[in-house]
């Protein structure tokens, strides 16, 4: 089996025992680049999941970025995470301001966040946009920031 294809296997037994085999170091150093990787390809899902929203709104200019914020997710045991919601969809580079101007809390039945999200969210963008707070939590006061026409996926604090 060709190293690709282990790589994309990496529970199944030749891979396990190549990855025992391996010095202590050369293991952290595969970690800390798969985790890189890892990373990116979660982002260019987000990059393409808003491109095709973006695309699928009939009469707009051609958007330049969407922005999302931050949510408490205290029953998935995340914390803070991203809304799979977006915030602002803009068509010009400069950045809305997304600054909460008043702060209203408003208690959500258990449930009931999950049934919206699973109702009307793009399940590969709520995933994506997961994996992404696992790997990074924002802060309460961050943004993320989806350039389209760089497909580049930014953390921005308000």
């Amino acid at each position: 089996m060709e190293l690709a294809g282990l790589l994309a296997a990496p529970t199944e037994q030749p891979m396990r025992d190549a990855l025992r085999r391996m010095p202590p170091r050369s293991l952290d150093a595969l970690i800390i680049e798969a985790l890189a990787a890892t990373e990116e390809a979660w982002r260019q899902v987000v990059v393409d999941r808003v491109a095709a929203f973006a695309a699928g709104q009939e009469g707009a200019r051609p958007a330049a970025a969407a922005y999302f914020a931050p949510i408490e997710r205290t029953t998935e045991g995340l914390g803070v995470g991203w809304s799979p919601f977006i915030a602002a969809l803009t068509s010009s580079e400069d950045i809305p301001d997304l600054r909460h101007t008043t702060t209203t809390v408003t208690r959500v039945p258990v449930g009931e966040a999950a049934m919206t999200e699973e109702m009307f969210a793009d399940p590969e963008l709520a995933a994506a946009l997961n994996r992404l707070a696992a790997l990074d939590p924002p802060g309460h006061e961050d943004v993320l920031r989806v350039h389209l026409p760089t497909r580049q996926v930014t953390r921005l604090t308000l």
